[in-house]
């Protein structure tokens, strides 16, 4: 069962994230802010992130930063309400930027496509 971690700071969101993608068979953490996110990526093997951008403490783009020096073939899928930030040199090097929807299909298929691309290169 690949492992995600979530890493949102509104609460409801968070949570439909980890439910729908828990239904969708995957094993789910949940960090609040980027500075959680670090914490949980020293201490656990995960298959993917899912980040937003705006975020207090430590936002999704310098978490984004961290993240790549630390596990370079983690990927990594920006998933934020603001497109403007999609112009933003560090968030190219994040393996995907998709804008919020209340649909999450986009964001699943993203996440299998990536699951799978990793999965080939080993």
């Amino acid at each position: 069962m690949p492992k995600i971690l979530i890493v949102e700071d509104e609460e409801n969101l968070r949570e439909l994230y980890a439910e729908d993608l828990e239904e969708s068979g995957y094993d789910v953490e949940k960090a609040i802010n980027g500075k959680e996110a670090m914490e949980f990526v020293r201490k656990g093997a995960f298959d993917l992130v899912i980040m937003d951008i705006r975020m207090p403490e430590m936002d999704g783009i310098e978490t984004l930063g961290k993240i790549i020096t630390m596990e370079k073939k983690l990927p990594v899928i920006i998933y934020t309400a603001y497109s403007n930030y999609k112009s933003n040199f560090m968030t190219w090097t994040a393996d995907a930027y998709l804008t919020k929807s209340s649909n999450l299909d986009e964001l699943k298929n993203k996440i299998r496509e990536l699951l799978a691309l990793k999965k080939v290169q080993g």
